[in-house]
Protein backbone atom coordinates (compact mmCIF):
# COMPACT_ATOMS: atom_id res chain seq x y z
CA UNK A 1 0.00 0.00 0.00
CA UNK A 2 1.39 3.53 -1.02
CA UNK A 3 0.24 5.27 1.60
CA UNK A 4 1.23 8.62 0.59
CA UNK A 5 -0.88 8.51 -2.34
CA UNK A 6 -3.59 7.42 -0.31
CA UNK A 7 -3.49 10.03 2.22
CA UNK A 8 -2.82 12.51 -0.38
CA UNK A 9 -6.25 11.27 -2.87
CA UNK A 10 -7.77 11.46 1.03
CA UNK A 11 -6.76 15.14 1.04
CA UNK A 12 -4.82 14.55 4.61
CA UNK A 13 -1.31 15.26 3.06
CA UNK A 14 -0.29 19.26 3.80
CA UNK A 15 3.31 18.75 3.75
CA UNK A 16 6.46 16.12 3.74
CA UNK A 17 9.98 16.04 3.88
CA UNK A 18 11.78 14.69 0.67
CA UNK A 19 12.36 10.95 1.48
CA UNK A 20 9.57 10.32 3.75
CA UNK A 21 7.56 8.58 0.93
CA UNK A 22 10.74 5.94 -0.08
CA UNK A 23 11.00 5.38 3.85
CA UNK A 24 7.47 4.09 4.34
CA UNK A 25 7.66 2.57 1.02
CA UNK A 26 10.60 0.30 2.19
CA UNK A 27 10.15 -0.55 5.95
CA UNK A 28 7.63 -0.78 8.51
CA UNK A 29 8.10 2.71 10.37
CA UNK A 30 7.61 3.39 14.31
CA UNK A 31 6.41 6.97 14.04
CA UNK A 32 4.44 9.57 16.56
CA UNK A 33 2.31 11.93 17.14
CA UNK A 34 1.93 14.36 19.68
CA UNK A 35 -1.44 15.59 21.91
CA UNK A 36 -0.67 17.65 24.70
CA UNK A 37 -3.38 16.72 27.54
CA UNK A 38 -5.01 20.43 28.10
CA UNK A 39 -8.52 19.29 28.16
CA UNK A 40 -9.52 15.77 29.36
CA UNK A 41 -11.38 15.46 26.30
CA UNK A 42 -10.41 15.36 22.68
CA UNK A 43 -12.64 17.00 20.25
CA UNK A 44 -13.23 16.71 16.47
CA UNK A 45 -10.97 19.54 15.39
CA UNK A 46 -8.45 16.30 16.96
CA UNK A 47 -9.62 14.05 14.73
CA UNK A 48 -7.68 14.86 11.13
CA UNK A 49 -4.27 13.38 12.87
CA UNK A 50 -5.91 10.43 15.03
CA UNK A 51 -7.21 9.46 11.41
CA UNK A 52 -3.53 9.74 9.98
CA UNK A 53 -2.40 7.20 12.97
CA UNK A 54 -4.82 4.89 11.99
CA UNK A 55 -4.29 4.83 7.92
CA UNK A 56 -0.68 4.46 9.08
CA UNK A 57 -1.10 1.82 11.09
CA UNK A 58 -3.53 -0.25 8.62
CA UNK A 59 -0.61 0.26 6.34
CA UNK A 60 1.81 -1.69 8.63
CA UNK A 61 3.53 0.68 10.58
CA UNK A 62 3.50 1.61 14.23
CA UNK A 63 2.12 4.53 16.25
CA UNK A 64 3.48 6.13 19.04
CA UNK A 65 1.41 8.79 20.86
CA UNK A 66 3.18 11.01 22.93
CA UNK A 67 1.16 12.66 25.54
CA UNK A 68 2.75 15.98 26.62
CA UNK A 69 2.99 15.62 30.56
CA UNK A 70 5.64 18.38 30.10
CA UNK A 71 4.80 20.34 26.88
CA UNK A 72 1.54 20.48 28.29
CA UNK A 73 2.62 22.53 31.50
CA UNK A 74 4.16 24.99 28.83
CA UNK A 75 1.92 25.55 26.30
CA UNK A 76 2.35 25.53 22.56
CA UNK A 77 2.28 29.01 20.78
CA UNK A 78 1.28 27.49 17.32
CA UNK A 79 -1.72 28.92 16.21
CA UNK A 80 -2.06 31.22 19.53
CA UNK A 81 -2.10 34.74 19.87
CA UNK A 82 -2.05 34.73 23.48
CA UNK A 83 -0.27 32.66 26.65
CA UNK A 84 -1.95 29.55 27.59
CA UNK A 85 -3.07 29.06 30.91
CA UNK A 86 -0.42 26.36 32.82
CA UNK A 87 -1.70 23.29 34.21
CA UNK A 88 -0.68 21.33 37.40
CA UNK A 89 0.64 17.68 36.92
CA UNK A 90 -2.41 16.39 38.56
CA UNK A 91 -4.77 17.93 36.34
CA UNK A 92 -2.62 16.78 33.09
CA UNK A 93 -2.49 13.32 34.08
CA UNK A 94 -6.28 12.90 34.43
CA UNK A 95 -6.57 14.43 31.27
CA UNK A 96 -4.13 11.63 30.12
CA UNK A 97 -5.84 9.26 30.90
CA UNK A 98 -9.41 10.57 29.70
CA UNK A 99 -7.67 11.23 26.65
CA UNK A 100 -6.67 7.55 25.94
CA UNK A 101 -9.51 6.10 26.51
CA UNK A 102 -10.92 8.00 23.65
CA UNK A 103 -8.30 7.07 21.59
CA UNK A 104 -8.70 3.10 22.28
CA UNK A 105 -11.55 3.74 20.12
CA UNK A 106 -9.94 5.36 17.11
CA UNK A 107 -6.80 2.90 16.80
CA UNK A 108 -5.19 -0.27 17.92
CA UNK A 109 -2.85 -0.18 21.21
CA UNK A 110 -3.38 -4.25 21.23
CA UNK A 111 -1.87 -5.62 18.02
CA UNK A 112 1.58 -7.51 18.58
CA UNK A 113 3.40 -5.38 15.58
CA UNK A 114 1.38 -2.45 14.95
CA UNK A 115 -0.34 -1.87 18.29
CA UNK A 116 0.08 2.07 19.54
CA UNK A 117 1.70 3.17 22.31
CA UNK A 118 0.87 5.85 24.74
CA UNK A 119 4.11 7.54 26.14
CA UNK A 120 4.67 10.59 27.86
CA UNK A 121 7.32 13.16 27.74
CA UNK A 122 7.18 14.51 31.33
CA UNK A 123 8.56 10.75 32.09
CA UNK A 124 12.29 11.76 30.38
CA UNK A 125 11.80 16.00 30.59
CA UNK A 126 11.16 15.88 34.34
CA UNK A 127 14.97 13.99 34.44
CA UNK A 128 16.68 16.98 32.90
CA UNK A 129 18.02 20.24 35.10
CA UNK A 130 17.66 23.63 33.25
CA UNK A 131 21.28 23.83 33.34
CA UNK A 132 21.68 20.43 31.56
CA UNK A 133 18.82 21.44 29.04
CA UNK A 134 20.51 24.34 27.79
CA UNK A 135 24.06 22.82 27.40
CA UNK A 136 22.76 19.46 26.43
CA UNK A 137 19.95 20.83 23.94
CA UNK A 138 19.90 24.25 23.70
CA UNK A 139 23.28 24.54 21.87
CA UNK A 140 22.43 22.89 18.98
CA UNK A 141 19.84 24.55 17.86
CA UNK A 142 20.40 28.51 17.52
CA UNK A 143 18.20 31.66 18.06
CA UNK A 144 17.96 32.52 14.34
CA UNK A 145 16.78 29.04 13.32
CA UNK A 146 14.07 29.30 16.40
CA UNK A 147 13.12 32.81 15.32
CA UNK A 148 12.58 32.10 11.55
CA UNK A 149 9.32 29.79 12.80
CA UNK A 150 6.20 30.89 11.84
CA UNK A 151 4.79 29.89 15.12
CA UNK A 152 7.49 32.17 16.68
CA UNK A 153 7.06 35.54 14.31
CA UNK A 154 3.38 35.67 14.47
CA UNK A 155 3.68 36.45 18.35
CA UNK A 156 6.31 38.52 18.20
CA UNK A 157 4.63 41.95 18.00
CA UNK A 158 2.03 40.50 20.56
CA UNK A 159 4.83 39.02 23.43
CA UNK A 160 6.14 35.69 23.75
CA UNK A 161 7.32 34.55 26.96
CA UNK A 162 10.54 32.38 27.07
CA UNK A 163 8.36 29.47 28.49
CA UNK A 164 6.30 29.29 24.82
CA UNK A 165 9.74 30.23 23.47
CA UNK A 166 11.29 27.02 24.34
CA UNK A 167 8.72 24.84 23.01
CA UNK A 168 9.54 23.58 20.11
CA UNK A 169 13.30 23.04 21.41
CA UNK A 170 11.39 20.79 24.01
CA UNK A 171 9.20 19.17 20.94
CA UNK A 172 12.29 19.20 19.47
CA UNK A 173 13.77 16.67 21.97
CA UNK A 174 10.92 14.30 21.95
CA UNK A 175 11.37 13.73 18.77
CA UNK A 176 15.43 12.97 19.46
CA UNK A 177 14.21 10.80 22.66
CA UNK A 178 12.11 8.57 20.52
CA UNK A 179 14.58 8.16 17.81
CA UNK A 180 17.28 7.08 20.15
CA UNK A 181 15.28 4.79 22.44
CA UNK A 182 12.05 3.60 20.00
CA UNK A 183 13.66 4.10 16.58
CA UNK A 184 10.88 6.63 16.06
CA UNK A 185 11.85 8.13 12.70
CA UNK A 186 8.89 9.94 11.54
CA UNK A 187 6.81 12.45 12.96
CA UNK A 188 3.01 13.15 11.97
CA UNK A 189 1.08 16.34 13.13
CA UNK A 190 -1.35 19.06 11.87
CA UNK A 191 0.28 21.85 9.89
CA UNK A 192 0.70 24.27 12.15
CA UNK A 193 2.93 21.55 14.10
CA UNK A 194 5.82 21.41 10.88
CA UNK A 195 8.03 24.51 12.90
CA UNK A 196 8.03 22.46 15.84
CA UNK A 197 8.44 18.74 13.93
CA UNK A 198 11.03 19.80 11.79
CA UNK A 199 13.14 21.88 15.07
CA UNK A 200 13.56 17.76 15.88
CA UNK A 201 14.50 16.75 12.65
CA UNK A 202 17.38 19.14 12.58
CA UNK A 203 18.15 18.31 16.31
CA UNK A 204 18.60 14.59 15.54
CA UNK A 205 20.92 16.13 12.24
CA UNK A 206 22.54 18.18 14.64
CA UNK A 207 23.51 16.32 17.19
CA UNK A 208 23.16 12.79 16.56
CA UNK A 209 24.26 13.05 12.95
CA UNK A 210 20.46 10.92 12.13
CA UNK A 211 17.76 11.56 9.47
CA UNK A 212 14.15 11.80 10.71
CA UNK A 213 11.23 12.74 8.56
CA UNK A 214 8.29 14.94 8.70
CA UNK A 215 4.71 14.69 7.59
CA UNK A 216 1.58 17.30 8.35
CA UNK A 217 -1.99 17.11 7.32
CA UNK A 218 -3.96 20.14 6.72
CA UNK A 219 -6.09 22.01 9.15
CA UNK A 220 -9.51 21.23 8.10
CA UNK A 221 -11.99 23.69 7.71
CA UNK A 222 -15.35 24.21 6.52
CA UNK A 223 -16.49 25.60 2.98
CA UNK A 224 -17.08 28.75 4.65
CA UNK A 225 -13.77 29.53 5.65
CA UNK A 226 -14.58 28.42 9.22
CA UNK A 227 -13.02 26.62 11.79
CA UNK A 228 -13.83 22.90 11.53
CA UNK A 229 -15.64 21.69 15.09
CA UNK A 230 -16.62 24.67 16.00
CA UNK A 231 -20.38 25.53 16.30
CA UNK A 232 -22.15 28.56 17.88
CA UNK A 233 -22.19 26.08 21.28
CA UNK A 234 -18.34 25.79 20.99
CA UNK A 235 -16.54 22.88 20.09
CA UNK A 236 -18.08 19.16 19.40
CA UNK A 237 -16.50 16.83 21.41
CA UNK A 238 -15.23 13.16 21.94
CA UNK A 239 -16.36 13.37 25.65
CA UNK A 240 -19.90 12.35 25.69
CA UNK A 241 -20.25 14.51 28.43
CA UNK A 242 -19.43 16.78 27.16
CA UNK A 243 -21.24 16.80 23.15
CA UNK A 244 -23.66 13.48 23.20
CA UNK A 245 -24.14 11.18 20.53
CA UNK A 246 -26.72 12.77 19.40
CA UNK A 247 -25.63 15.68 18.97
CA UNK A 248 -22.46 14.16 17.23
CA UNK A 249 -24.25 12.52 15.08
CA UNK A 250 -26.19 15.49 14.08
CA UNK A 251 -22.96 17.87 13.68
CA UNK A 252 -22.25 15.10 10.87
CA UNK A 253 -25.62 14.86 9.35
CA UNK A 254 -25.79 18.63 9.22
CA UNK A 255 -22.73 19.54 6.99
CA UNK A 256 -23.20 20.98 3.69
CA UNK A 257 -22.93 18.67 0.50
CA UNK A 258 -18.97 20.05 -0.44
CA UNK A 259 -17.73 19.45 3.20
CA UNK A 260 -19.51 15.94 2.85
CA UNK A 261 -17.97 15.17 -0.23
CA UNK A 262 -14.26 16.16 2.03
CA UNK A 263 -14.74 14.53 5.60
CA UNK A 264 -16.45 11.39 4.54
CA UNK A 265 -12.33 11.13 3.05
CA UNK A 266 -10.54 12.58 5.91
CA UNK A 267 -12.92 11.16 8.88
CA UNK A 268 -13.76 7.55 7.34
CA UNK A 269 -11.94 4.39 6.88
CA UNK A 270 -14.41 3.66 3.62
CA UNK A 271 -12.61 2.72 0.74
CA UNK A 272 -11.91 4.69 -2.74
CA UNK A 273 -14.23 2.62 -4.21
CA UNK A 274 -16.95 2.82 -1.90
CA UNK A 275 -16.69 6.59 -1.04
CA UNK A 276 -16.83 7.17 -4.99
CA UNK A 277 -19.70 5.32 -5.36
CA UNK A 278 -21.48 6.90 -2.54
CA UNK A 279 -20.94 10.36 -4.28
CA UNK A 280 -22.46 9.35 -7.50
CA UNK A 281 -24.99 8.05 -5.63
CA UNK A 282 -25.43 11.25 -4.01
CA UNK A 283 -25.46 13.61 -6.51
CA UNK A 284 -28.45 11.85 -8.18
CA UNK A 285 -30.22 12.40 -5.32
CA UNK A 286 -29.20 15.18 -2.62
CA UNK A 287 -31.91 15.83 -0.78
CA UNK A 288 -31.85 12.10 0.73
CA UNK A 289 -28.10 13.32 2.24
CA UNK A 290 -26.35 9.66 1.52
CA UNK A 291 -23.53 11.16 2.05
CA UNK A 292 -24.55 13.44 5.33
CA UNK A 293 -26.12 10.03 6.88
CA UNK A 294 -23.19 7.68 6.02
CA UNK A 295 -20.81 9.86 7.52
CA UNK A 296 -22.58 10.62 10.32
CA UNK A 297 -23.25 6.63 10.93
CA UNK A 298 -19.48 6.21 10.19
CA UNK A 299 -18.01 8.84 12.77
CA UNK A 300 -20.38 7.93 15.32
CA UNK A 301 -19.59 4.07 15.65
CA UNK A 302 -16.15 4.90 15.67
CA UNK A 303 -16.29 7.40 18.27
CA UNK A 304 -18.23 5.98 20.70
CA UNK A 305 -20.27 2.98 19.19
CA UNK A 306 -22.94 0.99 17.29
CA UNK A 307 -25.34 1.28 20.28
CA UNK A 308 -24.93 5.05 20.70
CA UNK A 309 -25.25 5.24 16.93
CA UNK A 310 -28.98 3.27 16.76
CA UNK A 311 -29.81 5.76 19.87
CA UNK A 312 -28.79 8.96 18.06
CA UNK A 313 -31.20 7.59 15.39
CA UNK A 314 -33.79 6.89 17.35
CA UNK A 315 -33.40 10.25 18.77
CA UNK A 316 -33.54 11.74 15.57
CA UNK A 317 -36.37 10.17 14.37
CA UNK A 318 -38.58 11.68 17.08
CA UNK A 319 -39.13 14.76 15.77
CA UNK A 320 -40.64 13.45 12.20
CA UNK A 321 -43.33 11.50 13.98
CA UNK A 322 -41.52 7.76 14.41
CA UNK A 323 -40.73 7.60 18.20
CA UNK A 324 -42.45 6.13 20.76
CA UNK A 325 -42.97 6.77 24.47
CA UNK A 326 -40.84 3.70 24.88
CA UNK A 327 -38.29 5.35 22.94
CA UNK A 328 -38.62 8.82 24.74
CA UNK A 329 -37.96 7.07 28.17
CA UNK A 330 -34.63 5.33 26.67
CA UNK A 331 -33.47 8.68 26.19
CA UNK A 332 -31.11 10.26 28.73
CA UNK A 333 -32.83 14.03 29.78
CA UNK A 334 -29.53 15.98 28.36
CA UNK A 335 -29.81 14.33 24.79
CA UNK A 336 -34.17 14.71 25.64
CA UNK A 337 -33.21 18.69 25.88
CA UNK A 338 -31.07 18.46 22.88
CA UNK A 339 -33.82 16.99 20.50
CA UNK A 340 -36.77 19.35 21.77
CA UNK A 341 -33.77 22.69 22.30
CA UNK A 342 -36.37 26.00 20.95
CA UNK A 343 -39.61 24.76 21.85
CA UNK A 344 -41.51 26.26 24.07
CA UNK A 345 -41.82 25.39 27.75
CA UNK A 346 -44.01 26.01 30.64
CA UNK A 347 -42.67 25.23 34.49
CA UNK A 348 -45.71 23.41 36.75
CA UNK A 349 -45.82 22.91 40.44
CA UNK A 350 -45.51 18.92 40.98
CA UNK A 351 -48.11 19.53 43.13
CA UNK A 352 -50.44 20.38 40.23
CA UNK A 353 -50.69 16.68 38.61
CA UNK A 354 -49.76 15.10 41.63
CA UNK A 355 -53.34 13.62 41.99
CA UNK A 356 -53.85 13.74 37.96
CA UNK A 357 -55.29 16.61 36.29
CA UNK A 358 -57.61 17.18 33.65
CA UNK A 359 -56.25 17.12 30.03
CA UNK A 360 -58.09 20.29 29.31
CA UNK A 361 -57.06 21.67 32.53
CA UNK A 362 -53.22 21.13 31.98
CA UNK A 363 -53.04 22.55 28.50
CA UNK A 364 -55.34 25.61 28.76
CA UNK A 365 -55.83 26.35 32.41
CA UNK A 366 -51.50 25.27 33.59
CA UNK A 367 -50.40 26.71 30.30
CA UNK A 368 -51.22 28.68 26.82
CA UNK A 369 -50.67 25.95 24.44
CA UNK A 370 -54.32 26.29 23.28
CA UNK A 371 -55.98 29.51 23.39
CA UNK A 372 -59.14 28.02 24.51
CA UNK A 373 -60.93 24.78 25.68
CA UNK A 374 -62.76 24.32 22.64
CA UNK A 375 -59.74 24.39 20.24
CA UNK A 376 -58.26 21.69 22.45
CA UNK A 377 -61.42 19.72 21.92
CA UNK A 378 -61.30 20.06 17.88
CA UNK A 379 -57.45 18.83 18.14
CA UNK A 380 -58.08 16.48 20.21
CA UNK A 381 -60.89 15.53 17.64
CA UNK A 382 -59.18 15.45 14.76
CA UNK A 383 -56.89 13.27 15.71
CA UNK A 384 -54.08 16.14 16.13
CA UNK A 385 -53.16 15.68 18.93
CA UNK A 386 -49.59 13.71 20.86
CA UNK A 387 -48.84 13.43 25.01
CA UNK A 388 -45.74 11.90 25.02
CA UNK A 389 -45.91 10.71 21.71
CA UNK A 390 -48.96 9.14 22.14
CA UNK A 391 -52.38 10.34 20.56
CA UNK A 392 -55.08 11.63 22.81
CA UNK A 393 -58.37 10.23 21.56
CA UNK A 394 -60.38 11.65 24.87
CA UNK A 395 -60.92 15.21 26.01
CA UNK A 396 -61.81 13.57 30.01
CA UNK A 397 -58.12 12.26 29.98
CA UNK A 398 -56.38 12.51 32.85
CA UNK A 399 -51.96 13.26 33.48
CA UNK A 400 -50.34 12.55 36.56
CA UNK A 401 -46.86 11.69 37.87
CA UNK A 402 -46.84 8.84 36.17
CA UNK A 403 -46.71 10.36 32.51
CA UNK A 404 -43.38 12.48 33.43
CA UNK A 405 -40.51 11.61 31.16
CA UNK A 406 -37.09 11.41 32.75
CA UNK A 407 -39.14 12.43 36.03
CA UNK A 408 -39.49 16.00 35.00
CA UNK A 409 -41.29 16.56 31.65
CA UNK A 410 -44.28 16.12 29.44
CA UNK A 411 -44.07 16.71 25.69
CA UNK A 412 -47.07 18.14 23.94
CA UNK A 413 -47.52 17.74 20.42
CA UNK A 414 -49.46 19.96 17.93
CA UNK A 415 -50.05 18.44 14.62
CA UNK A 416 -47.17 17.51 12.76
CA UNK A 417 -43.99 19.20 13.95
CA UNK A 418 -45.41 21.80 16.63
CA UNK A 419 -44.06 20.54 19.98
CA UNK A 420 -44.15 22.56 23.53
CA UNK A 421 -42.45 20.89 26.90
CA UNK A 422 -44.03 21.11 30.21
CA UNK A 423 -41.53 21.36 32.81
CA UNK A 424 -42.39 20.01 36.12
CA UNK A 425 -41.23 21.44 39.35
Amino acid sequence: MDIIKELQWRGMVHDYMPGTDELLKNESVTFYLGIDPTADSLHIGHLASVMLLRHFQLAGHKPIVLSGGATGMIGDPSGKSQERNLLDINTIRDNQQKIKAQLENIIDFNDKKTGAELVNNYNWMSQFSFLDFIRDIGKHITINYMMAKDSVKKRLETGISFTEFSYQLVQGYDFYYLYKNRNCKLQVGGADQWGNITTGTELIRRKDGGEAYALTCPLITKSDGGKFGKTEEGNIWLNPEYTTPYKFYQFWLNVSDEDAKKYIKVFTLLSKKDIEALIKEHDQAPHQRMLQKELAKQTTIMVHSEEKYNTAIEASSILFGKGTIDSLKKIDEKTFLQIFEGVSQYVIDKNVIKDNIDILELLCDNSSIFDSRGEARRMIKGGGLKINKTPVNSENLKIGLHDLINNKYILIQKGKKKYFLIKIK
